[in-house]
């Protein structure tokens, strides 16, 4: 018997929860080379694996595979997992369940020579009743995973367009990731064998089948309304149920009643709620739920957990052909990246701390929403506790993704329950912000030539969309990542995948003229990683982009004549007015260096636009978040969670309180000032004009008041009593500033936020000498503070230290303007009481070196 397992109840707090996570063996075979167990070898081709996970994970651990070695197709062979196994002393079968949370993609499980189980959906989590299977000692589980290759092969109706991305179109007849199995941009460790967990749990108490948690915002208050079926063991009886909330002290029950048809329901009242927030917006108040359980007889009272919930309402404003999120009522610009796995090769991270540290990394860049996309996998439960816990919102996809889905029964019915199994885990969960069917479906179809009334499949706009709606009532549904107007990805209606700036290569006004409403993918490039990401390369420090392993690497679209570092090379080009192709060559490091400038310039000028007042846009994702491998991939952090160059350029742009300049041609330059806090600022902007490096021509200073929740703009002209052409639209003479620095401050002097614009273009004249100084002080073993000043203006001020994580980076620094930071080392530097190494800057020649003050300061 499979009974589903709702996943919201955490691991630890199951009853008897073991683990089956060692001892295993895996074998590879030719596809039905065996057929069941008894066929098997006894001794001969097994590994032994140190941990459970997918074979390319396994093989991985052993050394017998690696990213950096020749590709291997998993998906060619058939793979066999054998477990034997005894119960722990004392504990008897009867009354064992076996769970397997994830098992990619056609498999068969025996447990003692009994197949028990039978999936050919990676994405839904199996629970079996195995006590009547299971013995004291001398148990033998074993699972196989069938060629996918030998299944793709067979026969079946052809799809109506083609995706490009996907290697094989008979893709689309199995639930499985696209990750490894889109040569281009993923990896080529597609992901075969159990990928989430393999445990046993002794049957409990009483069981949770269903599952229904609605936290409600009413005026002040909030309202957890509960819906659930319990089943008690045989020969009890529930008595009580009690839900109750609890935050900070403070306690809410109320006791739930039982309907006719055995549904436990009721509902808790919390006066003067807290609300959750996103962290760009407010706190994300989270209350912890779990219900008290007292039954007759010999069953014992208990309490079961049933996580954090949120009280929070999520809107979706579509007016005038847009898309924009209201979150308690406010509207919310929505920023952030698109999600990868933290592991490539496992889909999961190694632990909890991997995704508090990742999540915290998002919001340390303010960014404030993440994407889950099609094309990649359902995240474990950690994910979206530190989503709940650190206020990103997420916009989360069903796995469906380009392809032409099957409309035939079984796989419809395969669909349904794969996503009620998801929401089941997403119950309650605040960060949940958008609901959305599939990646680029729509986009995909139109753009392959299908007919208009095949970009909209009734899978996406009716089938599953009921199921969403139905468990996530308060989560707002959307059919496809690019949805609207009179094509699916146009990008002045609805949703779309934004790349005018970007692949498509259009000037940097396009953002603008584009009137890009909410862009669920955007300014993807070829970003290189700083010299330790690059170090992690087959080939390392010594390696140069036109090495086919470093261009084996490079993300691009099957079938296009170019790929992402053209891209990056191009607005190099316009940006600097430089021959990249020539540079590469004579000048590989300076390259390097320019691309990732010119990436993170990019990418803060498009916020820039996105974020004015006068914007229609309401949000924007980065294609990616993270690189799924070591290379110059499209993430603006590397695969070993370091950031690069853009990271930081956007860091600075997507702070709550921001600052930037833009030019308006005729009209000359503009500032713009953003606070998305729920209280008022009075500050002052000041504006300071550089001409030749160290020459003030001119500053201007206004006072300010910003609304709470609110975005201003003013041309820069009218804080001077006199004309001077800032943006150097007119040119009647020589350029009148390199330079203009905006500088947003409170009340108290306090520097909030700062914003760049070179009217002459960032190709700043190269300088033996900037007067650029740096001495850096130890607070603790490889955590140090250094303070940073410079005669003359400093372009983009980068590190060339190893191991380094610094609070920021690229940034530009004023003529005689003094700053400190705080950078930590990393890995066999972590205990250092020196900082070795030294800065750089885009327009000095050569590195000034840190200077230690006179001993460490512990």
């Amino acid at each position: 018997m499979q009974l589903l397992d709702t996943a919201r109840l955490k691991a630890d707090r199951r009853p008897a929860f073991r683990a089956l996570q060692e001892g295993w063996q895996l074998l590879g075979a030719t596809p039905g080379q065996f057929a069941q167990p008894a066929d098997l070898p006894a001794e001969a081709g097994w590994i032994s694996a140190p941990v459970l996970g997918p074979v390319a994970d396994v093989l991985q651990q052993v050394g017998q595979w690696s990213l950096d070695g020749p590709p291997r197709r998993f998906d060619a062979e058939d793979w066999w997992y054998r477990l034997r196994f005894d119960l722990a002393e004392g504990q008897g079968p009867s009354g064992l369940l076996l769970h397997l949370d994830g098992l990619a993609t056609v498999a068969d499980i025996w447990l003692n020579g009994q197949l028990i189980l039978s999936s050919t959906d990676m994405f839904l989590a199996h629970r079996c009743e195995v006590g009547q299977i299971l013995q004291a000692s001398g148990n033998e589980l074993v699972m196989v995973f069938r060629s996918l290759d030998e299944a793709l092969s067979k026969r079946r109706p052809r799809p109506r367009w083609r995706a490009p991305m996907i290697e094989n179109q008979q893709l689309r007849w199995f639930r499985t990731t696209l990750l490894g199995r889109t040569p281009g941009w993923s990896p080529p460790a597609a992901v075969v064998g159990p990928w989430r967990g393999v445990w046993l749990s002794e049957s409990p108490q009483v069981e949770l089948a269903e599952l229904a948690l609605q936290p409600r915002v009413q005026g002040a208050d909030g309202r957890l309304s509960v819906n659930c079926t319990l089943n008690a063991k045989a020969g009890a009886q529930l008595e009580q149920v009690t839900l109750i909330l609890s935050r900070q002290g403070q306690t809410w029950q109320q006791n739930l009643s039982v309907s006719a048809d055995g549904r436990w329901q009721g509902d808790v009242l919390v006066s003067d709620v807290a609300l959750w927030w996103p962290h760009t917006h407010g706190e994300p108040a989270l209350y912890e739920c779990a219900l008290q359980i007292v039954g007759s007889g010999q069953m014992q009272a208990l309490t079961m957990s049933l996580g954090a919930v949120g009280f929070r309402t999520i809107e979706l404003d579509q007016s005038g052909d847009g898309f924009a999120l209201r979150v308690n009522g406010v509207p919310v610009f929505c920023r952030g990246a698109c999600w990868t796995p933290l592991d490539a090769v496992r889909l999961d991270a190694p632990d909890r701390a991997a995704y508090e540290e990742a999540i915290a990394q998002v919001r340390r860049a303010g960014m404030n929403m993440v994407r889950v996309g099609g094309t990649m996998s359902y995240e474990a439960d950690a994910f979206y506790d530190e989503c709940d816990r650190q206020g990103v919102l997420v916009w989360q996809e069903l796995m469906f993704a380009n392809m032409d889905y099957p409309e035939e029964p079984a796989f419809v019915a395969l669909a349904q329950e794969e996503v009620h199994q998801q929401c089941q885990r997403w119950q309650g969960r605040p960060a949940l912000a958008v609901l959305c069917g599939n990646s680029e479906v729509e986009q995909q179809a139109a753009m392959f030539g299908a007919t208009r009334d095949r970009w909209v499949p009734a899978l996406f706009h009716d089938t599953l969309a009921q199921v969403c709606r139905e468990r996530r009532p308060d989560v707002p549904y959307w059919p496809s990542s690019a949805h609207g107007g009179a094509f699916p990805h146009q990008g002045d209606v609805g949703t779309t995948s934004y790349y005018g700036v970007g692949a498509y290569m259009r000037a940097l006004d396009d953002a603008r003229r584009a009137q890009v409403r909410f862009a669920t993918e955007c300014l993807a490039f070829s970003n290189a990683p700083e010299p330790d990401g690059l170090a992690a390369m087959p080939g390392g420090l010594s390696l140069r982009m036109h090495h086919p392993a470093w261009k084996a690497r490079a993300p691009r679209d099957l079938g296009a004549g170019w790929d992402f570092e053209d891209v990056r090379d191009h607005y190099v080009a316009q940006l600097f007015d430089v021959d990249p192709g020539r540079l590469r060559y004579s000048d590989h490091d300076r390259y390097l260096a320019l691309g990732r400038v010119a990436v993170g310039e990019v990418m803060s000028a498009t916020f820039a636009e996105w974020r004015r007042a006068a914007s229609v846009c309401q949000g924007a994702m980065i294609w990616f978040l993270r690189d799924l491998w070591p290379g110059a991939g499209w993430g603006v952090v590397d695969s070993l969670g370091q950031p690069k160059a853009p990271y930081y350029y956007l860091k600075r742009a997507l702070q709550p309180l921001s600052i930037a300049l833009t030019d308006e041609g005729g009209n000359g330059l503009f500032v713009h000032a953003t606070n998305e806090t729920a209280e008022p600022i009075k500050a002052s902007v000041e504006v300071t004009a550089w001409r030749h490096g160290a020459t003030q021509v001119g500053q201007g200073v206004k006072e300010i008041e910003l609304s709470a929740r609110s975005a201003q703009s003013w041309p820069l002209m009218s804080w001077f009593d006199w004309f001077a052409d800032w943006s150097f639209a007119y040119r009647f003479g020589p350029l009148t500033a390199q330079v203009l620095v905006a500088v947003l401050r409170d009340e108290n002097g306090r520097e909030l936020a700062r914003a760049h614009a070179f009217p002459g273009g960032l190709n700043l004249p190269v300088e033996r000498d900037l007067g650029l100084q740096a001495t850096a002080g130890c607070l603790a073993p490889g955590y140090f503070e250094v303070t940073l000043v410079s005669a003359r203006f400093a372009q983009s001020v980068h590190w060339d230290v190893d191991g380094i994580s610094p609070d920021d980076a690229y940034f530009h620094l004023s003529p005689g303007e003094t700053r400190t930071l705080r950078v930590n080392l990393r890995g066999k530097a972590s205990t250092a009481q020196v900082l070795s190494g030294g800065l750089r800057a885009l327009n000095l020649d050569g590195q000034v070196s840190i200077q230690m003050e006179s001993g460490p300061s512990l």
